[in-house]
């Protein structure tokens, strides 16, 4: 399956997740990682944690079953029940709203997919098997998050803060990209010298973790 790759700004865009359970947790969790600021979760009942954000202010809860007009006005729609015949319905009430819609379940009608990510700061990393093999995505996740660890948030901060320094003392754009690659690189390599030595030190017995 193919697909384009993007990353939404969702800050002020109408986020709709039908669903409470588990699965509605999660996708709810990484709207709200991402800067979603107006998300409506939909269902009869909520895990404990959907409650708590809802008490919070962080998402509004609706308590009551899936209604067409549940999508009216929304940017971004998600069908995470536990229905396959309800998540069907949201997909084609959202697919003759033109309204973008991911489903919890494969052949649901869905038309986009999320990814496993890692993210440190504003560094965003996004692995998929474009529904193939969601376990293996998970497992480079995973391998991602070991490689790129939480050191590289600050360390980003710091690339941030140099490239608008430069902006000002160094007028040449050529120059000025070539010691931001040489400054990025450098970091890139002593980071990467510190999480294999991290990764050693969780795992003494393993010889085997590479630098690349």
């Amino acid at each position: 399956m193919g697909g384009y790759p993007v990353i939404l700004k969702l800050e002020g865009i109408r986020c709709v997740v039908i669903g409470g359970g588990a699965v509605a947790e999660r996708k709810t969790a990484g709207l709200l990682d991402a800067g979603a600021d107006i998300v409506i979760v939909v269902s009869p009942s909520l895990t404990l944690q959907l409650r708590k954000l809802a008490e919070s202010g962080r998402i509004t809860a609706e308590i009551k079953e899936y209604e067409q007009s549940d999508i009216r006005g929304a940017g971004l729609v998600f069908a995470a029940t536990d229905s396959r015949e309800v998540n069907a319905r949201v997909a084609s009430d959202a697919a003759r709203a033109g309204v973008m819609v991911n489903t919890a379940d494969e052949g649901s009608g869905g038309s986009f997919i999320t990814p496993a990510v890692v993210r440190r700061g504003d560094l965003l990393l996004a692995v998929t098997t474009s529904g193939a093999s969601p376990a293996l995505a998970a497992h480079i996740r995973q391998e991602l998050e070991h490689r790129y660890g939480p050191r590289y948030e600050a360390a980003l901060r710091d690339l941030k803060r140099l490239r608008e320094e430069l902006k000002k003392l160094v007028p040449d754009a050529v120059k000025r990209k070539e010691l931001l690659r040489e400054a990025a690189q450098r970091m890139n390599a002593e980071l990467t010298a510190s999480e294999v030595h991290a990764v050693r030190e969780r795992n003494p017995g393993d010889a085997d973790v590479e630098q690349h």
